[in-house]
């Protein structure tokens, strides 16, 4: 993270102390030289599992961000893809990043809480930010998910399984969330980020709920936990009124 491409200590620091909106506003010029940004390996396996299922005609990357999900867009979309974020300054990077080709791309400003499209997309996907969400938000979040999908389409995210109890991991994880909630209270606004509370089960009745029909995808590119469960999945909800072959 401390590269010479990547933001400094100090950089870290103030965005953290900023709001989600301002403090990735600040991040966004160096945010495709941290572990922030989806590595490549996720992005080709759910472009894998999605060309399966596809293809596309009308795709929204929600929570772009720097729009590396938008190529796995324009790899299973004909027609058009969509990237919103609530950001200016990531979805600035993001337009300056666009690589020429493909169907053709918009870029929009705004809230996954409130979306400001109508039923328009075949496909929604989103890759790594439901951790600025918080768990009572996730039935809203799903709803207008849901809301701006044709009958049938798509809603399509990996998930990586929670890091076993007692690793190195699972301490780094908990440390990092112990951190954001002394922050939080003690310091406004608030900067939500809080990944260890999104959970496959959680996700996945809340998505039922929303009227989802749910599969996941096992991406065996990335292993199994010594359970013999997949260390990451695809989770790919079909909305209703999907078309019986």
């Amino acid at each position: 993270m401390f590269t010479p491409q990547g933001p400094t200590f100090r950089e870290l620091a103030v965005q953290a102390l900023s709001s989600v909106e301002h403090g990735y506003d600040l991040l966004a010029p160096k945010f495709d030289h941290t572990p922030f940004r989806t590595p490549d390996p996720f992005l080709r396996s759910a472009a894998r599992v999605l060309g399966g299922i596809g293809p596309f005609d009308r795709g929204l990357d929600l929570c772009c961000g720097t729009g590396a999900g938008m190529g796995v867009l324009r790899t299973v979309c004909r027609e058009r893809v969509t990237g919103i974020d609530i950001s200016a300054g990531m979805l600035a990077v993001a337009r300056e990043g666009a690589r020429p080709g493909g169907p053709s791309a918009t870029w929009v400003r705004g809230d996954a809480r409130a979306l400001p499209f109508g039923p328009a997309f075949d496909l929604v996907v989103s890759f790594g930010a439901f951790g600025h969400f918080l768990p009572r938000e996730l039935p809203g979040l799903f709803t207008q998910v849901r809301s701006v999908l044709r009958p049938g389409g798509r809603f399509a995210f990996p998930i990586v399984a929670p890091a076993r109890p007692g690793s190195r991991g699972y301490w780094a994880m908990l440390g990092f969330d112990a951190a954001m909630r002394v922050r939080n209270a003690v310091w406004r606004p608030p900067f939500v980020m809080y990944y260890r509370e999104f959970r496959l089960g959680d996700v996945r009745r809340e998505l039922v709920r929303a009227g989802f029909a749910v599969e996941l995808y096992a991406l065996p590119e990335f292993g199994r936990r010594s359970d013999g469960s997949p260390r990451c999945r695809m989770v790919v909800a079909t909305g209703p009124g999907a078309r019986i072959t």
